[in-house]
Parts: C-alpha cells; sequence; structure tokens
C-alpha cells in the first residue's frame, strides 16, 4: 500500500478510475444488502453477489479510458457514474416500494405513471440514501476545484482493451457460477430477483432490453394463426354457468368500487381493540353479499392497472410493467364496458380524482369503450382536498353523485378509491383510528386509511339507499393489490399474531389474499364462499350474473359460481395455490398448516407439475394476446371491435345531459327519474373539506367506536 502511495498511483488516470469503480462496486454491495431483498444463503451466494457488480462496471466505466483527452475522460467517467448510481436508486426506490425491479417497459411507461406520483419518492426515501450519491459531489468538487487534476500522460492503448477483456472474463465466470447455482438462470425470467442476485443490475436491465426488443419484433410478425392455441385453450378451459345463478342481476346497474390496497386482513380486523373496517364486515357477512374468503390479486408490476386490466378483459396483466403504459394505447380489447353495451345496452363510467393520463387512463379506457370518464379535472381537488394519489375517497363519491345520476340506465360505473394507497397518508381532520405501534409507520397509517375508506364506503351506501339506486344495482367491491409489501410483512406480522422470525414466502403468498365481493340487493341466498379464485376470474362471473353470454370471448378467467369453475390460481410470476397446496418457486406448502411438503409424494409430484404447467401456459398464451395484440384478428359474434376515435373525454358532463335532453321522456337516467331534480343533496358525508351544510350531523358514519354489528341495520328491509 505504501509503495501505491509514493508512486502518486491515485494522481494517475488508471487510479482515478479504480477509485470510482471502487467506490461504485461498494454502494452497489450497501443496496444489496440494504435496500434489496435478494433471498442470499450461503458463502457461494454472497460470493457470487460480491463479484457481480465488477465486471458490468468495469466494462462501462472502461468506456471512458478509451477517450484520448484527459479532461473529456475523467468527466465522461464521472458522468457514466452518475447515469449509473442514478439507474442504482431508482432501482431503490421502485423496489421498496414494488418488491420488484424496474424493467424497460416499467421505464418507457414512466413519464405516463409519474404524472400521478408527486410525494412517493419522498416517502420512500431513507436517511442512508445519501450513501449513493456522496462520492460523486465529492470527487466532481474536487475535480472542479483542481484539487484532482486530470492526468495528461497518455494512457496505454492496450489499458483499455484489456479492462474490456477482464470484464468480458469475469462475466463469463459470474454467469457460470450462476449457472451453477441456479440452472436455467436465464430462462426463468419471471424471477427479476435472481437475475440480479446472480448478474447484477445492469446485466438484467441489459438483458430486459433485448428481451423487450425481441417482444417488439414478435409483436410486428404476429398473425392471426397464432391465435389457435389461444382459442383452443380458452375453449378447454371453458365453465359453463351455474343455472341458478345465470341472470340473477339482469338489467340490473352494475357498480364496482375499487379498494385500493385493501388486504383481506383487514376484514373483521382490530386495532386496540377499535373495528378497522365495520361497514365491509357487515357488508362481508351480509346475507345479500356472495363474500369470497380464498380470492386472490394476480398484478405484476403494474399493480392497479393489472387489476383493472384483469377485471375488465379476463386477461392478465404483463410479467414485466403495464398493459396500459405499454400497450394500452394501441392494443384491441374485448372489455367489460363494450360487452355490456352491446349485449345489454349499458352506459359506462369511470370516477378517479387524478390525472387522467394516470397508468395512460385516458387512453386505455378509450380502447376499453368506456363512455365517459370523470377524471380530477372534473373535481375541485385544490388544498387539502387531496392526497398525492388525487381526490380523498369521501370527496370522490360525494363529487360523483352529479355526474352519476346523469347516466343512462342500466350503467357501468366504476370509482377508483385512492386514499389507503403507500404510503397512506391522513391528515388529522379525517379521522382519529387509534393506530398499532410497529414502529414501521407504514404499517401504521395503513389501518388508519383503510378505516377512512370505510368511512367512505358507507356514505356511498347511504346514498344509494336515500336515491333509490339500491335496489335497481348490483354492487361489486374488490381489493386490488397487497397494500403493505414483502419488505414490510415482518412488522405486520404480530398483528396477524405471527412471528417475524417464522414468517416465510408461504405467509406472503397468503397475504395476496384481498376482499372480493358481489353485493345483489333482494337477494337472500349469498354468504361467505369458500372456493379459491382470483381477479381474472371477475369478469365472466359478472357476465353470466347479467345474463350475458361469454363463450365467444378471449377470457382466461371461469366463472366463481360454475361446478366448472378452475379453482388453480396462478401470480404473475408463475408461482400458484390450489384449496390444498401452495406453489412457491421450487417449495410446496400445505394450506391447512403452513408446512413446508419436504418428501412430496409421487401423486403430489405429478399434480403440482400438472398445474405448474397449465399456469405457465395460461399466462404465457395470456402475455401472446397482449404483446402481439392478437384480438385485432378475433372479432367474436355478436362483437362490434371498439374505435377509440369515437371517444372524447372532454365536457362529459356536458354531453350526458345532451344525451338526457334529447331523450326526453325515454331518458332513464336518475336525474330524469327524479322529476328532473338533481340527488345530489340526498348525499351525506362528514369530509371537512366540504361546507357545514353539506355535512350530516347525525350520520353515523363519523362515529370511530361504532361496531360491525350496528351496520346490519342498513341491509335489512328495501332502500328508500
Amino acid at each position: 500500500m505504501k509503495s501505491i502511495l509514493k508512486s502518486q498511483f491515485w494522481k494517475r488516470r488508471s487510479g482515478f478510475f479504480v477509485l470510482v469503480v471502487g467506490l461504485f462496486w461498494l454502494k452497489t454491495i450497501i443496496a444489496y444488502y440494504l435496500d434489496f431483498s435478494l433471498g442470499i444463503s450461503g458463502i457461494f451466494q454472497h460470493l457470487i453477489l460480491w463479484l457481480n457488480p465488477i465486471a458490468t462496471t468495469l466494462l462501462l466505466f472502461g468506456l471512458a479510458l478509451y477517450i484520448k483527452r484527459p479532461w473529456l475522460s475523467y468527466v465522461t467517467l464521472l458522468l457514466i457514474d452518475t447515469a449509473n448510481t442514478a439507474l442504482l436508486y431508482f432501482n431503490i426506490i421502485y423496489y421498496r416500494q414494488f418488491t420488484d425491479f424496474m424493467t424497460i417497459n416499467t421505464m418507457l411507461g414512466y413519464s405516463k405513471v409519474s404524472e400521478g406520483l408527486s410525494g412517493s419518492s419522498l416517502a420512500l426515501a431513507s436517511p442512508h440514501d445519501f450513501i449513493y450519491w456522496i462520492d460523486i459531489i465529492i470527487l466532481a468538487v474536487l475535480l472542479l476545484a483542481r484539487l484532482i487534476k486530470p492526468d495528461k500522460r497518455p494512457v496505454s492503448r492496450r489499458l483499455p482493451l484489456a479492462i474490456t477483456s477482464v470484464a468480458v472474463l469475469l462475466f463469463s465466470i459470474n454467469l457460470t457460477l450462476g449457472e451453477a447455482d441456479r440452472p436455467q438462470l436465464l430462462s426463468r425470467t419471471f424471477d427479476r430477483n435472481y437475475i440480479v442476485k446472480y448478474l447484477g443490475l445492469d446485466a438484467f436491465t441489459v438483458y430486459d432490453a433485448v428481451k423487450t426488443a425481441q417482444n417488439n419484433q414478435v409483436r410486428a410478425s404476429a398473425d392471426s394463426a397464432d391465435l389457435d392455441s389461444v382459442l383452443n385453450f380458452i375453449n378447454q378451459h371453458y365453465a359453463a354457468p351455474n343455472p341458478k345463478m345465470y341472470g340473477i342481476a339482469k338489467g340490473k346497474n352494475v357498480i364496482v368500487i375499487h379498494l385500493e390496497s385493501f388486504q383481506q386482513f383487514l376484514i373483521d380486523d382490530k386495532v386496540n381493540g377499535e373495528t378497522v373496517t365495520p361497514f365491509l364486515n357487515s357488508l362481508y357477512h351480509d346475507n345479500q353479499t356472495y363474500s369470497f374468503s380464498n380470492f386472490f390479486h394476480q398484478v405484476g408490476q403494474g399493480k392497479t392497472s393489472d387489476a383493472e386490466n384483469m377485471l375488465e378483459t379476463g386477461v392478465y396483466g404483463l410479467p414485466q410493467g403495464s398493459v396500459f403504459t405499454a400497450l394500452g394505447s394501441d392494443n384491441t380489447f374485448q372489455a367489460a364496458p363494450a360487452i355490456l353495451k352491446q349485449q345489454a345496452g349499458y352506459t359506462s363510467a369511470v370516477f378517479h380524482g387524478n390525472v387522467g393520463s394516470f397508468w395512460n387512463r385516458n387512453n386505455v379506457y378509450k380502447n376499453f369503450g368506456y363512455d365517459n370518464f370523470y377524471d380530477a379535472s372534473y373535481f375541485d381537488t385544490t388544498g387539502d382536498r387531496s392526497e398525492q394519489y388525487g381526490l380523498k375517497d369521501k370527496l370522490l363519491f360525494q363529487g360523483s353523485i352529479k355526474y352519476l345520476e346523469q347516466l343512462q340506465q342500466p350503467f357501468y360505473a366504476k370509482f377508483l378509491t385512492v386514499t389507503n394507497h403507500f404510503p397512506f397518508p391522513l391528515d388529522k381532520e379525517d379521522g382519529n383510528f387509534p393506530i398499532p405501534n410497529t414502529g414501521d409507520k407504514a404499517v401504521d397509517n395503513y389501518f388508519a386509511t383503510a378505516h377512512y375508506l370505510d368511512q367512505s364506503v358507507h356514505e356511498f351506501f347511504n346514498y344509494l339507499k336515500a336515491s333509490g339506486l339500491y335496489d335497481k344495482s348490483i354492487i361489486i367491491l374488490y381489493g386490488d393489490h397487497y397494500g403493505i409489501s414483502n419488505s414490510d410483512n415482518l412488522s405486520l406480522a404480530p398483528l396477524l399474531g405471527k412471528s417475524a422470525d417464522t414468517w416465510n414466502d408461504y405467509d406472503n403468498a397468503q397475504l395476496q389474499r384481498v376482499p372480493f365481493m358481489i353485493h345483489i340487493p333482494g337477494q337472500h341466498n349469498g354468504g361467505i364462499q369458500p372456493q379459491y379464485g382470483g381477479e381474472i376470474d371477475v369478469l365472466p362471473t359478472l357476465e353470466h350474473l347479467l345474463g350475458i353470454n361469454n363463450r365467444g370471448y378471449v377470457q382466461f378467467g371461469t366463472d366463481l359460481f360454475s361446478a366448472k369453475h378452475d379453482q388453480v390460481v396462478p401470480f404473475r410470476n408463475s408461482n400458484f395455490v390450489t384449496p390444498d397446496y401452495t406453489v412457491v418457486d421450487d417449495s410446496i406448502y400445505k394450506n391447512s398448516d403452513g408446512s413446508l411438503v419436504t418428501h412430496p409424494s409421487t401423486a403430489l409430484k405429478q399434480q403440482i407439475a400438472k398445474d405448474q404447467t397449465k399456469v405457465q401456459k395460461e399466462l404465457q398464451l395470456s402475455d401472446t394476446v397482449n404483446n402481439k395484440n392478437l384480438l385485432r384478428f378475433y372479432t367474436p359474434a355478436g362483437f362490434t371491435p371498439v374505435n377509440p376515435e369515437d371517444y372524447n373525454y372532454h365536457n362529459d358532463f356536458a354531453k350526458a345531459k345532451k344525451i338526457r335532453d334529447q331523450l326526453g321522456n325515454k331518458s332513464t337516467s336518475l336525474f330524469s327519474k327524479n322529476n328532473d331534480q338533481s340527488t345530489s343533496d340526498l348525499y351525506k358525508t362528514d369530509a371537512p373539506e366540504l361546507d357545514h351544510h353539506d355535512v350530516s350531523a347525525d350520520n353515523d358514519s363519523q362515529s370511530d367506536s361504532t361496531s360491525g354489528s350496528s351496520y346490519q341495520d342498513f341491509f335489512s328491509g328495501s332502500g328508500n
């Protein structure tokens, strides 16, 4: 070491290069251990982890050594360092929320997603994040202050070539070691953690870019023949409707309430003796509600947009990125709004208090065939009325009424709530629910925002009864995806009666349960349904309840009430759950007690292999439909493909009123049925942002301590 210092090694260009590379390697290792959960086990995997940043860092940073001019070479090196650090840090922020790494499709769709994001990145920042940037700042200052002077001596021509050669050799060794520890590493693209763990973040990004380019090329060469295997699977997989359930909601309005980030464990849960969601509990247990206790979200990186896509098209999201942002502007869909309109004369609308471009909805909804999209531009979102993801839930429901009452009935209306979204902020004036004290702010606040969401839904149901829409509607409520990510589940474990020390992949998989409730006023044969299902099954279930034949559509789910319903529930990463077993990677867990099956019988191995093959085929076919835009080649009998140019979401309110006026006595809107009088005054809310005359002093949803049992009166008798 002394000889190196005496030789002024660090003042040479090669020395400065080693310094920058070493610092970047160090912060990458810090990120691996502090911010990513890569599942490292054993000395061999630790060795690979320490090795994997070196090859790609030498390869990328070594490009600066090919530049002969000293200043330009030094500046280029720092710019490469900055760009690579940005890639590392953006992945850290993304991982903290999604427990996943950014893909090329995610990056390409970022501008569309980011319009709806304002404070989330700050909420995801950590005090130790300065580590990732401090070296660049110091080196830049030292260069500008000329405390480090670029070495003007020429660099040997052999040096950059040698660096590149060493980088390629190290990567080959790295890949060989990774394949030795994890065979078929690069063919298992659904498991991004493995690729990062064995090859590094840069290698994963390049690999994903190559796969994305290949997919785009495949899509360009697609033709109608690619549909054959898809249609064969759909036909073989079809589940005929249950005769007792088919058409029981025919002609009713359909109201879909999207419970943002709402997980199943919140139902019937208490914190410090206080019920978290008393109204939703009462709805869940009401005999007019078909409540599914084993219903799972199946989203990938697209999260909310994936859930919407599955519920309204019956096709899965993508393994990487989001269908909405990557493909939604151009793809052809067979979606619920168009199907219900063409088959049963439904008008459709979405109510969402965020900007229309969030998740590219303003384009996707046109391709879905939505008649109306009431985004943030139709609401007052000023001041403290909004959180970072949009208008608060109570204000969304209340502010939607003047638009909802103008829709021609029957209508298909979707409400996208946002308040119960990470990082779960809630103003003190919006509630004082006694949160737990786990030490994890996100986990603690989650219960308060869920309680607020419960109150919001209760107020909306009160309005539905008061206005008369309640008895004319079928109301669907569902949780779109997890609220508490895997990285926070250890903090959540004690609140669920579990130990953080024994928490495992089985527990994470089981937390993919989300509520799914179908409330049909006047039908008293409901109750808790034990069958297993997921978001992919919602559309065929709804169609059959409405008496719509879905036999000709490309939908990968099956009717939850059908005797032929498929209870193997795929997750987006190719793991799956059945009524008996949960399969995570190569591990099989028994659902009865959560134990790991260490020595599965031959029969069980065969059954799991059969289910795994079916899961992978189903996901692969769905990906083919999406990536190749195959539905442009296939039109079911009685269906007309949607022309997005027929839709424009400007002045929707004026257009709805114009349609009402044109129909005159034939108008079926609630406004018309109410003698051309608004029903907005029937909506009672305790939202503090509204004037006092909008607040109902006797609204029982104001009480945070109301028990679930007191809500049973809501469902007794008919609506007003």
